[in-house]
């Protein structure tokens, strides 16, 4: 057959068809893991110097083999750990009564084929378990990213403050427009000391660039620094493992944190002509961030994560880079910042277990702001899901570094961090912004709602503090000039940490004390149940407190915010003995603590519909409140044995309805609404036609609940379980009353 058939039609328009999957081939370095062309873990020493290593002598290293055969092995200790079988090592790196200590020590001596053998050997369960135990810092973070297409001043420094409310310690900036990166480092760096203090910044351009900007005091770390581990890149005089190393210390000199970035360039630029595996590639990638002095590594599918994902078990590889990192007692920003996949559920699946294990950086660049503002590319996760993150958070009860912020704080810190920007770029002679601007930009969800952004000021702005020689003491006395001095102290407080040298530990972070937390005065205790890092009862709270959720206090003041007080009980109810005549049964909270349903209809509007498509066919409605029940069934049944005609209608207040017959099961009924979200007025007045239909004797078409594919389980279940409450808040023995809608 030649057409392809209705269920391979509708599975080919998923979204997840976007992505690229790719055969697996080794000769094309398209493989993740164990490629036949990876080398054997293997190490030969003579008078204290190695002479073959992975199966290459001396002679045929290449510059990284070179480095790291010099720099990155632990010579003393390199035969013990060399002989040290793989597979028992690996389960050691599960195993709790065996210190994360023990097996960094033992990590350092090992090569790179001897680490990619180990850890090819963790499935993903495992690889959560030996990511909690071997991260070095105890407390998770996260990392931000902050850009627009704009490189509006005004809006990066809105949006670094709106990030540290969320709970980020670090955020990253670059610029579609190379010329605009000192503008776009002071603006940020001005927007994250009003978020908070300790806010550790950088923004990612060309190396020279960057490292002067760290020299001018206008950021106060680096990650871009590109270790992809193939000789021919690596040809150029400023990219050979020497050079690198040499800038890695030129950071360090200046108080700079420094860490690398691997993984993801490896996969997409070595594998062709190493015809190795994605993971061996990785390996000596870390080996020489760990030979160079770095304090840690940006790893884990960068920039090309959909190259990893292509091919079977690449996400795992991912992952197992980042354990990898963390083996080798480095800081791990693990990744997560690529968006790998248009798949939700695949990208989702990306991160989750790192999610749930926990990194000294979750994200190596979560987009803090919109998609389409996020000028390294769309993120894994991007603003767009920063509710998600949070309610994820709250589900496992697990620190992935964010925490819910108000709406009225975030308004407030925004308007401050677009008023110190201007005051510091009119101080400054930078430039000058109007206040449309301004208020455009503290309301912006993003870059295309601040149309009055000139994009010729950062340019203009960016010489003026390269011509000028502008430095953060220069920021700091603008602030200071202007009436902010407590975002002048906390930009002078990072300028003295620069010179203590404490956060130049691995994993170091600022919490928002300035307390440094480090491998050094945080480390990692875990070894098992009950141990390692847990969120205290505090940081608890805060994880579990998110903006949507709703107590039973919530809803009922919601719903007194909707009282009409027009449906009244006029006195005690009786059975009625009239054929025409229709109960209609409510609940209890009718019209005492429940004026509206779940559709967003007012309960006085059902019953009207309810009382119209009654008479239409000629019967008489009667509204009647039963009081000692909040069971629907049993509702409709005791209105349908007051009913003259032996049929009524039961609803509850929050709109689930149904048609009864007095000689039925109080289970059964005629007709039923149970999906009262996705009901309308129509609806509910046809209920009452064919309540009255069957109280003539006829069989009318029944009702069915309409057709939706949305989640209205998830979104309204939590609510009805509130709103039931307050029904039995108000059921009791009093008898049924009559009700009038007025």
């Amino acid at each position: 057959m030649s057409e392809v058939i209705g269920r391979f039609r509708f599975m080919n328009e998923q979204r997840v068809n976007l992505d690229g999957f790719a055969t697996p081939d080794a000769n094309l370095g398209l493989i993740a893991f164990d490629s036949p062309h990876d080398p054997q873990p293997s190490l030969t020493l003579h008078n204290g110097v190695v002479i073959e290593m992975d199966g290459k002598t001396s002679d045929d290293f290449d510059t990284i083999d070179q480095f790291i055969a010099l720099h990155g092995l632990d010579l003393a200790i390199a035969e013990e750990a060399m002989a040290i079988d793989s597979l028992r090592f690996a389960r050691d790196l599960v195993d709790m009564n065996v210190s994360r200590a023990s097996l960094v020590r033992l990590a350092a001596g090992m090569t790179p084929a001897k680490l990619a053998q180990v850890l090819s050997q963790l499935n993903a369960a495992e690889l959560v378990i030996a990511m909690t135990k071997m991260r070095a810092r105890s407390t998770p973070s996260n990392q931000a990213h902050v850009t627009n297409r704009s490189d509006d001043p005004l809006l990066l420094a809105a949006d670094a403050a709106t990030a540290a409310a969320f709970g980020f310690r670090e955020i990253e900036t670059t610029v579609p427009v190379l010329g605009d990166a000192p503008s776009n480092a002071v603006a940020v760096s001005i927007g994250a000391a009003v978020g908070s203090p300790g806010m550790l910044v950088q923004c990612s351009v060309e190396e020279a660039t960057e490292l002067a900007l760290g020299m001018r005091g206008l950021v106060s770390y680096a990650e871009t620094v590109s270790l992809y581990g193939t000789e021919q890149i690596f040809v150029d005089g400023d990219d050979t493992p020497w050079s690198k190393a040499f800038l890695t210390s030129a950071y360090a000199s200046r108080g700079i944190k420094m860490r690398v970035t691997s993984g993801g360039g490896s996969e997409a630029l070595m594998g062709g002509s190493e015809k190795c595996s994605m993971f061996y590639l990785e390996a000596r990638c870390v080996s020489l961030a760990r030979a160079m002095g770095a304090q840690g590594v940006q790893n884990g599918g960068i920039d090309a994560a959909s190259v990893a994902g292509s091919v079977p078990g690449g996400v795992r590889s991912l992952m197992a880079e980042n354990v990898m990192v963390m083996l080798r007692n480095l800081e791990a920003c693990t990744g997560n910042d690529a968006l790998m996949s248009e798949s939700e559920v695949r990208r989702t699946s990306r991160t989750h277990p790192i999610f749930i294990a926990g990194s000294d950086f979750i994200c190596s660049g979560f987009g803090s702001i919109q998609r389409y503002d996020n000028m390294f590319g769309p993120s894994n996760w991007n603003s767009e899901d920063i509710d998600d993150f949070l309610a994820m958070q709250r589900d496992w009860g697990v620190d992935a570094g964010l925490r819910t912020a108000t709406e009225r704080d975030v308004a407030a810190l925004r308007r401050r961090a677009t008023e110190a920007v201007t005051a510091v770029y009119s101080w400054l002679g930078l430039g000058d912004f109007s206040s449309e601007w301004a208020e455009q930009a503290i309301d912006a969800a993003g870059s295309k709602d601040v149309p009055d952004a000139d994009l010729m000021l950062p340019l203009s702005a960016s010489r003026t503090i390269v011509d000028t020689d502008v430095t953060m003491l220069d920021v700091i006395a603008a602030l200071a000039e202007n009436g902010f001095d407590i975002e002048a102290e906390r930009c002078l407080d990072m300028l003295k940490a620069r010179v203590q040298g404490d956060y130049l530990q691995t994993a170091a972070i600022f919490d928002e004390s300035m307390n440094v937390l480090s491998l050094i005065t945080d480390p990692n205790t875990y070894a098992g149940p009950g141990t390692g890092y847990r969120p205290s009862p505090e940081r608890q709270e805060v994880i579990d407190t998110i903006r949507q959720q709703q107590s039973v206090s919530d809803i009922r003041a919601e719903q007194h915010s909707y009282a009409t007080h027009n449906i009244v009980a006029t006195g005690t109810a009786h059975i009625s003995h009239d054929p025409r005549d229709v109960v209609i049964g409510v609940s209890p909270a009718t019209g005492k603590d429940i004026w509206r349903t779940l559709s967003g209809l007012s309960v006085a509007e059902v019953l009207h519909e309810f009382m119209a498509g009654l008479e239409e066919e000629g019967c008489i409605g009667r509204i009647v409140r039963i009081n000692d029940t909040v069971d629907l069934g049993m509702i409709g049944l005791t209105a349908a044995r007051m009913s003259g005609s032996g049929i009524s209608i039961g609803l509850q207040a929050k709109g689930t309805a149904l048609i009864h017959r007095r000689d039925l099961a109080p289970l059964a009924n005629l007709e039923l609404y149970s999906v009262a979200p996705s009901l309308n007025r129509e609806l509910y007045r046809q209920m009452g036609i064919n309540a009255g239909r069957h109280a003539k004797g006829a069989t009318p078409e029944p009702m069915r609940n309409p057709y939706s594919d949305e989640a209205i389980e998830a979104r309204y279940h939590t609510k009805v379980v509130g709103l039931v409450a307050i029904e039995r808040d108000c059921s009791s023995d009093t008898a049924p009353e009559t009700m009038e809608v007025r």
